[in-house]
């Protein structure tokens, strides 16, 4: 093999689209318009065509859209808001800084993914929000979500960090993208992620126009018109130099995503009757876009594997190795909802595969060897 094997293959992924990021950027440096520069509003206004949301607020990492989203909603510290207790720790982290009680639940085994049933024994009459994680790629069941949520009247905030570029299918045929389903959905253009760039970014989404204009204000400082402050606000803003990236991106999106669903199904294809190992499960009603390519390993072998992985050249990573119920930070600003007992064994046996755009069947021929190498030995 003459390419190493790696978790993320950004390089090659550049080398594609070389010509046209290298003169962006050159572009930017020349017209010196680092901040708010033309890029940035042309990258919002295809963002916006691509997912069919009303509006796209863009900002300065996934973490920031996550927390200016709950800003805009008006929520009173003490006001709690449901999140899954398997996922990265952004996700309830901007809960606890505002000062708002994260209520942690857990998820469905096979998709990872929180479900309307793990929400709704969480509400309670101080509840407000929920954080529906499309964790990995794929949606989670929005539908059922979205009716729970109206009928005890909350808010939902997607992060969909992981999952840009995937479709949900709603029982009457409707498709929509990940999200714009919720009140404000939210993302993240790390460089590792699907649409990522070549530092940090991220965006909003919002149909509502009267949150698209707060989302607006929240992250230029509480202004609309310049050193005139409504409300109180951050500095969010996505660099020019990184709208470039995204521009020159965006039209590859689905393309990339199916590079990586075409690995996905190789795998599970190889994978799915090795004994020791549980493959993914995908959700009918969501396209998965496979962030992560994430195993079980049963028999409390996980790190086993992941250590003879790592002895024939073969990354794996662990997403997440220790659930948000156990860490420290939240031990005490926490209500735990229910038992959390499927993050734990998810946390305890969850090994992700290499998965990117540039991955070959040949690369994946070794690793899947590899794998069944392990369990035969």
């Amino acid at each position: 093999m003459d390419k190493k094997i790696q978790m993320v293959d950004l390089h090659g992924q550049y080398l594609k689209i070389k010509p046209e990021v290298d003169r962006g950027i050159q572009e930017v440096i020349d017209t010196c318009a680092f901040i708010n520069g033309p890029q940035v509003k042309e990258f919002a206004e295809k963002l916006k065509e691509y997912s069919g949301a009303k509006h796209v607020i863009t900002c300065a990492n996934g973490t920031d859209a996550l927390q200016i989203a709950l800003m805009a909603l008006d929520l009173k510290p003490g006001d709690e808001v449901i999140v899954p207790a398997f996922t990265y720790v952004a996700s309830a982290e901007v809960i606890g800084l505002l000062g708002l009680t994260p209520v942690m639940v857990d998820v469905d085994p096979e998709t990872f993914n929180v479900t309307a049933g793990n929400i709704k024994n969480a509400i309670s009459p101080r509840t407000r929000a929920i954080i529906p994680v499309h964790l990995f790629g794929q949606s989670c069941d929005m539908e059922p979500i979205m009716k729970l949520a109206k009928e005890n009247s909350l808010y939902v905030i997607e992060d969909n960090a992981q999952a840009i570029g995937s479709v949900y299918t709603f029982s009457d045929g409707t498709k929509r993208h990940t999200g714009t389903i919720g009140t404000i959905g939210c993302t993240s253009f790390f460089p590792s992620k699907n649409l990522g760039c070549y530092g940090d970014g991220g965006a909003i989404f919002t149909n509502d126009d009267t949150l698209a204009e707060k989302l607006h204000m929240i992250a230029n400082h509480g202004q609309k018109i310049k050193y005139h402050h409504s409300v109180i606000g951050c500095n969010s803003r996505l660099d020019t130099i990184q709208a470039v990236v995204l521009n020159a991106k965006l039209p590859h999106l689905d393309e990339y995503c199916a590079a990586r669903k075409a690995a996905a199904d190789y795998y599970t294809e190889h994978l799915k009757n090795v004994k020791g190992i549980l493959v993914p499960g995908e959700l009918p009603a969501s396209t998965h876009v496979y962030h992560q390519y994430t195993l079980r390993v049963l028999d409390g072998r996980r790190d086993e594997l992941k250590e003879f992985l790592a002895s024939k050249g073969i990354p794996a990573m662990i997403y997440y190795p220790l659930p948000l119920q156990r860490q420290e930070a939240f031990r005490h600003i926490t209500r735990a909802a229910e038992s959390l007992g499927i993050s734990q064994q998810l946390a305890d046996s969850v090994l992700s595969l290499p998965i990117h755009t540039e991955l070959t069947h040949d690369q994946q021929d070794i690793i899947i060897a590899a794998v069944k190498e392990f369990f035969n030995m």
